[in-house]
């Protein structure tokens, strides 16, 4: 199990820096949006690991973030599990860069988010962004690439109809 941060930046507008993963080959989140973040590196810690990602995909240095919660990934063997570090920031200084090395950045209105080709899982984690959710801890378990079993803080979590739970 390797360790990530995950950040999406509010705007004022209500809208969320979301990240098309396009440009890489070989890229477990190919075609999907997502949030900027990446793999924590040796002896680095999840804040920091948040702020050089952020400031290497998007240009800019966040001034004001806050920690919402640890997603922990489960898988079949299709990738290598993971613990996800989750984050929000709200301000940040510099001007975003035009040429993001693991995509393409958009800002999109908060409510249309889950509407994007995202992961099933993310649906769930956004949703208690939404809600200012306290921090929390969320296992998500895919199979297949489907999402097969979702755990928050220890309870089970009802999948939507068609889905194993």
């Amino acid at each position: 199990m390797f360790s990530t941060t995950l950040c999406y930046l509010e705007n004022q507008r209500g809208e969320y820096l979301m990240l098309h993963r396009v440009k890489k080959k070989q890229d477990v989140n190919q075609d999907k949006w997502i949030g900027v973040g990446g793999k924590l590196e040796e002896g680095e810690s999840p804040d920091e690991c948040l702020l050089r990602e952020v400031r290497e995909e998007t240009g800019v240095t966040l001034t004001g973030y806050r920690f919402r919660g640890v997603v922990t990934f489960l898988t079949d063997g299709g990738w290598e599990g993971e613990y996800m570090y989750l984050f929000t920031a709200h301000s940040w200084e510099g001007a975003l860069r035009q040429d993001c090395p693991e995509g393409e950045l958009a800002w999109v209105p908060r409510e249309e988010v889950p509407r994007l080709p995202i992961w099933e899982g993310d649906k769930i984690f956004l949703e208690l962004l939404a809600q200012e959710h306290p921090p929390f801890l969320l296992t998500l378990e895919y199979a297949a690439g489907r999402l097969v079993r979702a755990v928050l803080d220890g309870k089970s979590l009802a999948l939507e109809p068609g889905k194993e739970d």
